[in-house]
């Protein structure tokens, strides 16, 4: 499967523009801010399906088609607790009924670092915002607005100045008649934001829309 993941982001990449090819969380180098720094985005392939035969979850490769980061489900396909792993299996953020906790949650007493609040607006139903996601402690100002639409995987997360620091998108391929569906897809990283917070927010959209 990863082999077969390789190849179609090498694929995919070939012909397309030289981007950076740092989409990995830097937990490992002790620096958080990964995507902070500035610089080209950078793009990661997102697979909907675990490495491991009879789990659920998703494999995240780089342009490289270096394994990023696994989610590996080995409970219900609707399990509320969801462990975003770097490749050498090392718990980064955890995903939990609408809250993102730093690491694996400890304890009961422990604090998320953000929270996220499915969108519903019946006056403008046409403006397709799906979610905010609140940095805690809670603060009006320090969040991410979602828009687009996640069945479709066609999302901006855009900051509190509108700015657009990740998008979701279809895997578009330069071969005629080949489809890769909504299994696999692109996330955009732009300056101010962390790749495994980004991804954290499509676990997030997952949970809410699926």
């Amino acid at each position: 499967m990863l082999r077969f993941l390789k190849s179609l982001s090498r694929t995919v990449h070939e012909d397309k523009e030289p981007i950076s090819n740092d989409g990995s969380h830097r937990s490992s180098d002790g620096d958080s801010d990964s995507d902070d720094s500035g610089g080209e985005p950078s793009c990661l392939t997102v697979w909907r399906k675990s490495l491991f035969v009879g789990c659920s979850g998703f494999t995240v490769i780089n342009s490289n088609g270096d394994l990023v980061y696994r989610v590996d489900n080995y409970g219900s396909r609707r399990r509320q607790e969801l462990v975003l792993m770097d490749a050498s299996g090392k718990p980064i953020l955890t995903v939990s009924r609408s809250k993102v906790f730093e690491g694996e949650i400890s304890s009961k007493d422990q604090k998320p670092i953000c929270r996220a609040r499915k969108n519903v607006n019946i006056l403008w139903p046409k403006v397709k915002r799906l979610a905010r996601v609140y940095k805690e402690p809670y603060d009006e100002k320090s969040m991410y607005m979602i828009e687009g639409s996640y069945m479709d995987r066609s999302c901006k997360v855009l900051d509190e100045s509108r700015n657009v620091v990740a998008e979701i998108r279809r895997k578009e391929t330069v071969t005629k008649g080949v489809s890769f569906g909504q299994e696999v897809f692109d996330l955009i990283i732009n300056q101010g934001i962390d790749s495994g917070l980004a991804m954290a927010i499509i676990l997030l959209l997952d949970q809410m829309f699926l």
